[in-house]
This record gives structure tokens, C-alpha cells and sequence, in this order.
């Protein structure tokens, strides 16, 4: 039955994102967060699954919160997902004006003095805000930008994501062949993003007080090129408006031997503040400890 489900969603789901991507269009900003919230609403109602991990991850990370807080964070949570979706699938043809007509821009100096050394730049991200914003901009801006990203399941939808990607000027770089084109990048003074915040496996470090299995590669890269390592946030702060943040860079926290654990650690610690601050913008539903679960450290 999975692998029949699995077998119907490949048929239907390239034509399903672009009819969804042509219907949208047309519609003006506000009638396209609309249809975002209400697409957020049905993937509540119909995603059983994801509904109770997103409910089970904010119980573990938020223990304090009462259960009434923790289903507004749920649904607000589904529908920030539908408005991100929406907003990225319209971005093709978004022009940097447009752009910054609706986006405050903080911090710029700090990348800007990043790249001055040259070592190119590490710029650290998650699934968080409106992350894909980010990249359209400095993009358009004229920065030299290369993403690191997993290839959706489906070739045809990993090929119009792609493009949406693409089409401000970024690269995007297949996780499967990220360390050799990453080290070409930032030798070329580049900089390159990259989403450490999903499930893994390389080490198991503390997220919101609970063991999370996790990347190490940002980490090492850093050991190894030395190049700086700058977060950045594009966060929805009202009805169509956002914040793009660049943060002062972060370093490695001392005393840990693995490579790149320190460095990890601080990024976990930067991700859990923004994640704090914006609780309902982050991809709660994804199955962040799952693990952990497995190997008996929760």
C-alpha cells in the first residue's frame, strides 16, 4: 500500500505543483497568502502523521506551554508552511525592487565584511521563515551564491524547484556532491548556504535540551577553509512584510575534539534562538529527533 501511495504522489504531484504555481500568478499578494493559509489548513486536516509529530515536537521542546498554546503553534505553524510554499512558487520572475519593497534588510556589513577576507562565506540557514527569500535576494543583488539542497523525491518537481532556485542566479549544488563544489566555491571567495537543521545521524548534540542527531559538514568546512560562518533569517514580522537578518558570525564553542562539533554547537544554539523568538516559522512537523527515538537517546 506505502509503495502504491508512493507510486500515485510521483504521477500526480509535478502536475498538481505546476497547475498550483500558474493558478496562483495571477492573484495579488494578498490573495496568494490567503490561499496559503487555506492550503496550511487542509495539509492539517488531511496529514494525520505530520499533524501529531509537529504537536509531539513542540510538547518536547516547549514543556513549559500550556496545550492550548501548543495547538495554536501547530496550526499557525501549517498555515506559515502554506504561505512559504505559495511565496516561493510565485518568485520566478520577483525583481530585487520588488523584493525589498516588503523586506527590511539588517546587517548587511557583517557578510559584506565577511567576504572582505576572502575565503569566501558559510552562510547558515534552516527551514525556517521564508529561508528561500534570502537567496533570491543576494542573488539579485549580484552576490556569487551557491545552496546546498536534497533533491525532492520526484525529478519533475525537483526540476521546477530547481528552477524557481535557479532563476535569480543562485546555484544549486546536490547535497550527494556538496564537498568538492563547496571547497571550489569558497576558494573563489563565493558563498555558500546551507540548512543544517534536519535529521541526521553524524553526531547527536542538544536542540531545545534534547539530543538531535545532526550534520557535522558545516563544521569541518570551517576547520578546513576557514572560511567565516555568517547565519541569516528572512522572517515574516506582519501582513506581507519581512525581516532579512544577517548575524554576527558565529565561532566553534571550545573543548569539543570532534571535528566540527563546536561549531555545530553554536549553530544549534543560534537556530534555537530565532526558532524561540518565531515559534510558528519553523518546519516543526519534520521528524527532527527521529534518531534519536531509534538509538534509545530520548
Amino acid at each position: 500500500m506505502k509503495a502504491k501511495r508512493k507510486a500515485l504522489i510521483g504521477k500526480f504531484a509535478p502536475a498538481f505543483t505546476r497547475w498550483l504555481q500558474k493558478s496562483l500568478l495571477h492573484k495579488t499578494p494578498e490573495q496568494q497568502r490567503a490561499k496559503g493559509n487555506r492550503m496550511g489548513r487542509l495539509i492539517w486536516r488531511l496529514g494525520k502523521r505530520r499533524r501529531e509529530r509537529c504537536e509531539a515536537n513542540l510538547r518536547m521542546a516547549f514543556p513549559e506551554k500550556s496545550e492550548s498554546e501548543i495547538q495554536k503553534i501547530a496550526k499557525d505553524t501549517f498555515e506559515h508552511f502554506g504561505r512559504t510554499t505559495v511565496d516561493f512558487l510565485v518568485g520566478l520572475n520577483r525583481t530585487k525592487a520588488e523584493l525589498e519593497s516588503d523586506m527590511e534588510i539588517i546587517g548587511l556589513d557583517i557578510l559584506q565584511n565577511a567576504l572582505a577576507e576572502g575565503k569566501g562565506v558559510l552562510l547558515i540557514t534552516g527551514h525556517l521563515g521564508h529561508w528561500e527569500r534570502c537567496s533570491a535576494w543576494l542573488s539579485l543583488s549580484g552576490y556569487d551564491l551557491a545552496v546546498v539542497a536534497r533533491n525532492a523525491n520526484q525529478d519533475d518537481v525537483n526540476n521546477l524547484i530547481n528552477d524557481l532556485r535557479e532563476g535569480p542566479g543562485t546555484e544549486v549544488i546536490a547535497r550527494g556532491d556538496a564537498v568538492r563544489v563547496i571547497l571550489k566555491k569558497l576558494k573563489a571567495g563565493a558563498i555558500v548556504g546551507i540548512l543544517p537543521d534536519q535529521n541526521a545521524d553524524e553526531i547527536f548534540l542538544p536542540f531545545f535540551g534534547h539530543p538531535a542527531g545532526t550534520v557535522l559538514g558545516p563544521g569541518v568546512l570551517h576547520e578546513r577553509t576557514g572560511a567565516p560562518v555568517i547565519p541569516v533569517s528572512c522572517m515574516e514580522i506582519g501582513n506581507g512584510k519581512y525581516r532579512m537578518e544577517f548575524y554576527e558570525r558565529l565561532l566553534p564553542e571550545p573543548g569539543y575534539e570532534t571535528k566540527g562539533e563546536g561549531l555545530m554547537r553554536s549553530i544549534h544554539a543560534w537556530l534555537e534562538s530565532v526558532i524561540r523568538e518565531y515559534p510558528n516559522q519553523w518546519l516543526w512537523f519534520h521528524d527532527r529527533w527521529r534518531n534519536a527515538r531509534r538509538k534509545g537517546l530520548l
